[in-house]
């Protein structure tokens, strides 16, 4: 296994890994073992792991579960390796779903990430301290990147984002730039709020760490619920990150903007959502077009309803999600080195 490997700590125990290396130049190739790769090392090494994965060398695997669905469909047709994984001879861990030809080792990355961080277990505690019936917004509606759906969506709330807390890190495609207020954003980057920032936000932000995954409960206090534009919406397998767990950590209500079947799947996953106060049929509209379009409408008729009691009466459904993200934040990193050797054992008959 690769050291810079991103599955390394979910199996360094599980008697599995026989070897490490820090870079493949410097190792001896071992004939026929099963290697883990780090995205790093994958792009590094490309042609060369791809030449000893033909000649069936070594079984290799490109450990990348950060990303997902339709960015890692991207990033293994920018390595070339799509057709060598359709025929057994690469595999990938990846953090999403895909299409059936491409069988992946899915690993549920991101949801038990949430709680590994004592301040999101403090946020939560203060959200439930601090809840109150009569909040100054309507929803919040956090953008980083300025991807299509996000880009379009924005203009088709133009008219309610006075009434919502809301973001865009991304102007790169000409969009407002929209910070948090100081307030709203986590402690450790309120101070970079007042900084220039161009084209994409994110890194002067968060001074290029993984600022994103942390929670301050104040903007969920001052709003009724979420709206979270994942990072999937065209391709229609779920990826499901750290936008949608923050919610359900604090037990915040929330509608999903993303890929068809993202409902479906979170209920396949045990998760309950708030059909019986929201018309979610959008989560089977086909049309990308069609479905962010319904999405807004459901946004825009909430908009209209009494949010103190709809945050009210979505409660139950709320402290029911955040005990089961508990529990699946512990069951998943345990069950994972069963499946990665499962896996191997099907993938590579060893």
């Amino acid at each position: 296994m690769d050291e810079f490997c991103e599955v390394k700590e979910l199996l360094r125990d599980s008697g599995l890994i026989t070897d490490w290396f820090w870079d493949l130049d410097q190792h001896e190739i071992v004939p026929g073992a099963v290697y883990v790769f780090s995205r790093q090392q994958f792009n590094k090494h490309a042609e060369k792991i791809k030449e000893l994965a033909q000649a069936g060398d070594i079984f290799p695997m490109l450990g990348n579960p950060a990303e997902g669905s339709e960015t890692m469909l991207r990033q293994a047709e920018g390595l070339g390796i799509l057709d060598l994984t359709r025929q057994g001879k690469i595999a990938i861990i990846a953090g999403g779903e895909m299409q059936p030809d491409i069988p992946v080792l899915f690993y549920e990355n991101f949801l038990p990430k949430i709680l590994d961080y004592q301040e999101n277990i403090k946020a939560a505690e203060q959200y439930h301290a601090t809840w109150c019936d009569v909040r100054p917004y309507k929803f919040l509606f956090l953008n980083g990147r300025a991807r299509t759906h996000r880009r379009v969506l924005l203009l088709k709330l133009a008219h309610l984002l006075d009434q919502c807390i809301w973001t865009n890190l991304d102007v790169t495609h000409g969009n407002e730039l929209k910070l948090l207020a100081p307030e709203y954003e986590f402690d450790f980057y309120q101070k970079n709020v007042a900084l220039e920032h161009a084209g994409f936000a994110k890194h002067t932000l968060f001074n290029n760490d993984w600022g994103e995954i942390y929670l301050n409960a104040r903007p969920y206090s001052d709003t009724y619920f979420s709206l979270v534009t994942e990072t999937v919406f065209d391709y229609p397998y779920s990826f499901r990150t750290e936008k949608i767990w923050k919610p359900i950590a604090i037990a915040h209500p929330w509608i999903a903007v993303a890929n068809r079947g993202f409902y479906r799947d979170m209920h396949d996953l045990g998760f309950q959502t708030f059909g019986h106060l929201l018309d979610e049929s959008f989560d089977q509209i086909d049309n990308s077009v069609d479905r962010l379009e319904r999405i807004a409408m459901v946004v825009e008729d909430l908009c209209t309803q009494d949010l103190a009691q709809f945050a009210n009466e979505c409660y139950n459904v709320c402290k029911y999600n955040q005990q089961h993200l508990t529990e699946l934040s512990l069951q998943i990193p345990r069950d994972f080195p069963g499946q990665f050797k499962n896996y191997i054992n099907e993938r590579f008959g060893i």
